[in-house]
């Protein structure tokens, strides 16, 4: 053991020993300067390949001039615009710097180290993290073949210390979503002590059948809190805007631990010009939906296989390891996302624009004819 390592033992609680730092996908600007390459694209972080609204942006440049004050703590003006957009009470809204601030809020506020939660795997990995940092006991509950989600095996795991559990419709990242019949089971079977999380960071992209958000179910129990963000489908992933729908009651506990001035003026006025543009966003949702369909058939014609999706990405499954396929890519210009076990033969994709998908298909192909 290094002497560094003797020194810094006992600095930090066990529970923060055991944390791994999230490690998100690599930057254009560092792939092209570590390789030498140009023109490289970016597939890894399910980011809106279109940009914002032009009115987003227009609104970011006029609240730069008031930088020198402090933002609205209570992000009135923004709750306001989503409680009618929602059809909900200000009061049952709560804003955040991005949902993944809302996720570690959750776990601070609703839970502690003799408490329990049940989540499940492979899913969005922030979920152990924030778990894992309020030293948070946790069950991970495996996804049907590590792909589709089996809630009734979730609900089995609840006992009588359990607290939180976290469900994300549609899933992150394997794209799977949840039915409605079969969600409202899952809610109703939950016992009342429990708070269910549902995170819906991808929800304007589902267009499954008997797709339903929980939204729509809040009738079935007081604890439940739904997720929401501007980062995907309105293209303010820079901003960090995120936000949580309750019960009064509920949400106002995460008040109490969410820092002062947590969300920026620039990302408030953003958001609320963004959600003021419904058909800005309803026009990516259908180029996603329509290149997500290209790219799909032309990976299960190079023999791929493809996870169903219901996001803004998909899960590919190489049948090697996707280490290896990864850095192939790389040096071809192309930035994906490699998948841990149990799903290391897979790889997370963003749906680009139709040249960046055009890219990263002539690349695997070239890979697959290897």
């Amino acid at each position: 053991m290094c002497q560094t390592a003797v020194l810094m033992r006992g600095l930090v609680p066990p529970n923060v020993e055991r944390l791994v730092p999230y490690s998100p996908g690599k930057p254009v600007e560092e792939l092209e300067r570590e390789l030498g390459i140009t023109g490289a694209v970016k597939l890894a972080s399910n980011e809106n390949p279109w940009g914002p609204s032009p009115a987003a942006i227009e609104a970011m440049r006029a609240a730069a001039a008031g930088v020198h004050r402090y933002p609205d703590a209570a992000a009135w003006e923004l709750r306001r615009a989503l409680a009618a957009h929602h059809g909900v009470s200000m009061d049952e809204l709560v804003v955040g710097n991005g949902s993944n601030e809302l996720i570690d809020l959750v776990c601070r506020t609703y839970a502690g180290p003799g408490d329990h939660a049940v989540i499940g795997a492979p899913s969005f990995v922030c979920y152990a993290l924030g778990l894992t940092a309020a030293d948070v006991p946790f069950d991970e509950v495996p996804l049907r073949e590590h792909l589709a989600w089996d809630l009734p095996a979730m609900a089995a795991r609840v006992n009588a210390a359990t607290r939180i559990v976290f469900v994300a419709n549609p899933n992150n990242p394997t794209g799977a979503h949840v039915g409605g019949a079969e969600l409202e089971a899952f809610l109703r079977s939950v016992p009342e002590h429990v708070l269910v999380v549902l995170d819906e960071a991808y929800v304007e992209f589902a267009d499954a059948a008997d797709y339903v958000s929980a939204l729509a179910l809040r009738e079935t129990r007081e604890r439940l809190i739904v997720l929401r963000t501007f980062s995907k489908a309105y293209g303010l992933a820079a901003c960090r805007v995120g936000y949580a729908i309750g019960r009064p009651e509920v949400v106002e506990y995460l008040n109490r631990t969410r820092a002062p001035f947590n969300v920026s003026a620039i990302a408030q006025a953003a958001a609320r010009a963004a959600l003021a543009d419904p058909a800005h966003v309803a026009a990516y949702v259908e180029k996603n939906r329509a290149e997500r369909a290209r790219v799909v058939a032309a990976l299960g014609g190079l023999g791929l296989r493809v996870a169903p999706s219901q996001a803004n990405f998909v899960l590919v499954d190489y049948a090697r390891d996707n280490r290896a396929v990864y850095d192939a890519l790389l040096r071809m210009g192309v930035i994906v996302r490699p998948m841990p076990a149990p799903i290391a033969t897979w790889l997370r994709v963003t749906i680009g624009r139709p040249e960046e998908n055009d890219r990263f298909l002539a690349a695997t192909r070239e890979l697959v004819s290897r």
